[in-house]
């Protein structure tokens, strides 16, 4: 291998192993309970407290006041619109639960692109339907694009099989699968334990990678969308599971699962689109074979190495 080239692919490297450690989307959680009609108390839950005032910041609806770790909002009760700054930087969403008095609890998740819920001072979940959609398809594009597994699994599809009417077909395997049991495991028809899932969706980075480097043809080569198709169904599994973190509201189950899904596939279709650009751009240059040559290992030793590091984990 030519000096430039080991420099490339070691770079490649470093930047896919930075990459790595921003795989799972990071989440933070407020609680809220009502403890007399209109006073609540509330707490970050799953970040450390002083980060989360730090990097998040509520701003209560118009009439409410904080006093500490207190919100009183009197006989009006909590309404109105409540507003997380600083989602969508540090943390890519906030879950807002709260414990109404009557003993019901609601929750409410905000994002980068949904900062705001608006509140009706009951656990009355009045959120409507676009409200849910726009807030779950933000989620689902933001998770295939912080989640380099799964897009290192699509671009190594594409190197399997090139930009040709096969393509299509592929990919459209793959969505099918991975739809399928994301939507199982988000309605508890299937379980899985995630360290299994997440070692083997690495498994499937390495198969593949490995198999758009070989010349001959193999299995792989010549049914890439059944390859797509079953180790969709894995991947599917991994959706699952950040969807499981966000969780999915009781009234708009069904609408929140699809705009996530729907989501995911938007992200993906623009990977896609990015990839047919540069591919577009770079085609006639003569070092085209070296960099693919180079992405490919890089995408191979890195899949390895979380292979190695998630059946050690499982293991343990």
């Amino acid at each position: 291998m030519s000096g430039w080239l080991r420099s490339l692919l070691l770079a490649g490297l470093a930047l896919l192993s930075a990459a790595s450690g921003a795989h799972e989307m990071s989440m933070a959680e407020m609680e809220l309970r009502e403890t007399s009609r209109g006073d609540f108390i509330w707490k970050w839950t799953a970040t450390n407290n002083r980060v989360g005032s730090i990097d998040l910041i509520p701003q209560w609806p118009e009439g409410c006041r904080a006093e500490s770790n207190v919100v009183r909002c009197g006989e009006a009760g909590m309404s109105g619109t409540l507003t997380i700054d600083g989602v969508g930087k540090r943390y890519s969403a906030a879950i807002v639960k709260i414990h109404w008095i009557d003993g019901q609890t609601r929750a409410y998740t905000l994002t980068g692109g949904q900062p705001s819920v608006h509140l009706f001072g009951s656990a009355d979940d009045q959120r409507g339907m676009g409200e849910v959609a726009s807030a779950y398809a933000v989620l689902g594009f933001e998770h295939i694009l912080s989640g380099f597994d799964h897009l290192m699994f699509v671009i190594g599809l594409l190197f399997l099989v090139g930009f040709n009417k096969r393509l299509l077909l592929t990919i459209t395997a793959f969505t099918v699968a991975h739809s399928l049991t994301l939507a199982s495991a988000a309605l508890g028809l299937l379980t899985l334990r995630p360290p299994p899932v997440e070692a083997t969706i690495a498994l499937s980075i390495m198969l593949v990678a490995g198999e758009a480097l070989r010349e001959r043809k193999t299995l792989a080569r010549r049914w890439p969308a059944l390859v797509a198709f079953l180790f969709g169904l894995v991947h599917g599994l991994g959706f699952a599971g950040a969807l499981k973190d966000i969780g999915l509201p009781e009234n708009h189950m069904p609408i929140a699962l699809l705009t996530f899904n729907v989501g995911v596939e938007i992200g993906q279709l623009f990977t896609v689109a990015v990839a047919w650009v540069v591919y577009r751009t770079v085609r006639r240059l003569p070092i085209v074979p070296q960099m693919r040559l180079a992405t490919l290992y890089a995408i191979g030793t890195m899949a390895a190495f979380w292979s190695c590091s998630r059946i050690v984990t499982m293991l343990a």
